[in-house]
C-alpha cells in the first residue's frame, strides 16, 4: 500500500468503510480522489444546506423584484439586506476586494459583474445574478438567469439551452464516477445548439471555504478528472457563449469578464452534494 493509500485509509485500530475501500481501490487504479477533507460529514452537510435556503430566499427576492428601470446597485442592497437580516454574510462582499455583496452579469458579461447605480436594467436584457452566502460559517453558491421585458428569440433560446447544460451535467453525475463526464456532457450539448463553453472560469468545491477542490470543468473527457466521492460538495455552474469561447478579463476593475466577441453569455448555477444515490441540489 502507497503513501497515497496511508493519508486515506490508516487508521490505528479502525477498519476501512465501505466508502473507503471503494476509494482505495479507485487509487489502486490511479485515479484521482478526493482528499479527506472534501469528504463533508452529515454535520457540515446541513450547515450546508441552512445556507443554501438563505442563499435560494436571495435569489427568489430578485425573482420577485427585479425589473427593468432598476440599477444593479438596487440588486446589490436587496441581496445584502436580505442575507444580513437571516444572520448570514454575503461572500462575495470584500473576497479579494471585491467591492460588493453580488456578481450581476448583463448580456456579454460572463460573470463578475460589479453592481453600481449607473448600470440600469433595459428591454431585452439578460442578466446572470451570482449570489453567494456564508452561515454559521458554510458557504453555498447558486446564480439564475433573468430575462427582462422582449428578450430575442436568441437571446432566450441561450439562457434555455443554458439551464438545459446545467441540468444535463448534474444528471450525468454519479458517486464514484469523474468530474470530466460533467464536463464532457455539457460540452456536447452546447456544442449540438451552436454554442461555445467558457474554458478559463470553473465550478469548484464549496462548504468550509469559498473555493474548494475540485476545479468542475464544463468542457473534458468523459473518465477523467477527480472520482465523485459521497460527501463531496461543489457546485456546477455552466458558462455558455452565444459566439466564441473567448473571454476578456477587465484590467480596469480586475474582476469583469466578457465575451470577446461582444456576444450575450449566459449561466446557471446550482451547490450540489454527492450522496450514494447521486446528486442532490443545496440551494433549491
Amino acid at each position: 500500500m502507497g503513501n497515497g493509500h496511508r493519508k486515506w485509509f490508516v487508521r490505528k485500530g479502525v477498519e476501512p468503510t465501505e466508502l473507503e475501500l471503494k476509494v482505495m481501490e479507485c487509487e489502486r487504479r490511479g485515479y484521482i480522489v478526493p482528499s479527506r477533507k472534501l469528504i463533508k460529514t452529515p454535520e457540515q452537510i446541513e450547515g450546508i444546506r441552512e445556507s443554501g435556503v438563505i442563499n435560494t430566499g436571495v435569489l427568489d427576492l430578485i425573482e420577485k423584484e427585479i425589473k427593468i428601470g432598476m440599477s444593479t446597485e438596487d440588486i446589490d442592497k436587496l441581496v445584502y439586506d436580505y442575507t444580513v437580516d437571516h444572520g448570514a454574510i454575503p461572500a462575495p462582499l470584500n473576497y479579494e476586494g471585491f467591492p460588493k455583496s453580488v456578481c450581476t452579469s448583463i448580456n456579454e458579461v460572463v460573470c463578475h459583474g460589479i453592481p453600481n447605480p449607473h448600470t440600469i436594467l433595459k428591454d431585452g436584457d439578460i442578466i446572470n445574478v451570482d449570489v453567494s452566502t456564508i452561515y454559521k460559517g458554510y458557504f453555498s453558491d447558486a446564480s439564475r438567469m433573468f430575462c427582462l421585458g422582449n428578450v430575442s428569440p436568441a437571446k432566450q433560446r441561450l439562457v434555455d439551452v443554458t439551464k438545459e447544460c446545467l441540468l444535463i451535467g448534474m444528471e450525468v453525475a454519479k458517486p464514484f464516477g469523474f468530474v470530466g463526464d460533467i464536463g464532457f456532457a455539457i460540452e456536447q450539448h452546447a456544442k449540438k445548439n451552436g454554442y461555445s463553453v467558457v474554458r478559463d472560469l470553473t465550478g469548484h468545491g464549496v462548504g468550509l471555504a469559498f473555493h474548494e477542490d475540485p476545479e468542475v470543468c464544463h468542457f473534458g473527457k468523459p473518465h477523467t478528472g477527480m472520482v465523485l466521492v459521497p460527501g463531496m460538495v461543489f457546485t456546477i455552474e455552466p458558462m455558455i457563449n452565444m459566439g466564441k469561447s473567448q473571454v476578456v478579463f477587465s484590467e480596469r476593475d480586475g474582476w469583469t469578464v466578457t465575451t470577446r466577441d461582444r456576444l450575450p453569455s449566459a449561466q446557471w448555477e446550482h451547490t450540489f452534494v454527492m450522496t450514494e444515490k447521486g446528486l442532490e441540489i443545496l440551494t433549491y
